[in-house]
């Protein structure tokens, strides 16, 4: 569980987004597109689950935000240095086959849980068109990456700063005004996925959304990724985390997400090495 690399993608405005390749001869032979990881940093931390974004042969990469308590302390582990615990491959992989002409709408960090996906529907010998969506240039990450096992690339910013100014769902719609598609695939925000869900349901095409919902255990004892899809309780973690956009009951997810909100801000405050 050695850190191997460590590189910041992009650091605006206290908003640090980091990738990390971790020593992980167990997972990687075994980690398929669209699966995940829990880590715990250390002894006493909290687990969070991670999409694996890539893979050698003994080791996989990890991309995050620095945006509550643990992922600003493993924002801070240098290379040489191990997590306390990693346990993976987690949740289906991503139903990988030629569809004919997808499209993959990413947005902040959830660019990086789209990569993966990509490159293997590329692989697959589908037509692949990436939508990509940052509040702002600098914030924008993987790229480089996404263009090359795609066949199109669109590029949205909140501000204007690069490409064209606007959201995801604005070329999504242009898109599939003009042309018929076979798959959405959709990760990022849960407001830009429910925008997604939304622009897709009339046009009868097949959407799929990773859920970024709160875990625990991830093994599904504890209950706290659940969602409500087609009117039944399921667990992000062994039922998903992919399930078909417009089944899922996003104010419900939305709201559960939040729950912890201000207990999460009010550890980062107090804890005082992090500043």
């Amino acid at each position: 569980m050695k850190i191997l690399e460590k590189t910041v993608l992009s650091d605006f405005q206290g908003v640090r987004v980091v990738k990390m390749k971790v020593f992980a001869p167990n997972i990687a032979p075994k980690a398929l597109a669209g699966q995940f990881i829990v880590l715990m940093v250390t002894k006493d931390g909290e687990r969070i689950p991670l999409t694996i974004v890539d893979k050698g042969k003994d080791n996989i990469t990890l991309i995050f935000q620095e945006a509550g308590l643990t992922t600003k302390l493993l924002g801070k582990l240098n290379v040489g240095e191990s997590l306390f615990a990693l346990v993976g491959p987690l949740g289906h992989a991503t139903e990988i086959k030629k569809y004919g002409k997808v499209i993959l709408v990413g947005g902040g960090v959830g660019i990086a849980e789209i990569y993966p996906v990509a490159k293997a529907l590329k692989e697959a010998g589908n037509f692949v068109v990436t939508i990509l969506g940052a509040r702002t240039k600098s914030l924008l990450i993987l790229e480089k990456e996404l263009k090359s096992v795609s066949d199109e690339v669109y590029i949205v910013t909140d501000d204007g700063s690069y490409e064209r100014k606007g959201f995801t769902t604005d070329v999504l719609k242009d898109l599939l005004d003009k042309n018929k598609y076979d798959l959405v695939y959709s990760v990022g925000p849960i407001p830009m996925m429910k925008r997604v869900a939304f622009v897709t349901k009339d046009f009868n095409v097949k959407t799929l959304v990773s859920l970024n919902a709160l875990m625990v255990d991830a093994t599904g004892m504890c209950g706290c990724c659940r969602v409500t899809v087609n009117g039944e309780t399921k667990f992000s973690c062994i039922d998903g985390p992919e399930f078909e956009a417009n089944s899922v009951d996003w104010d419900e997810l939305t709201k559960r997400n939040r729950i912890y909100d201000s207990q999460e801000k009010h550890i980062c405050n107090l804890n005082k090495t992090l500043e």
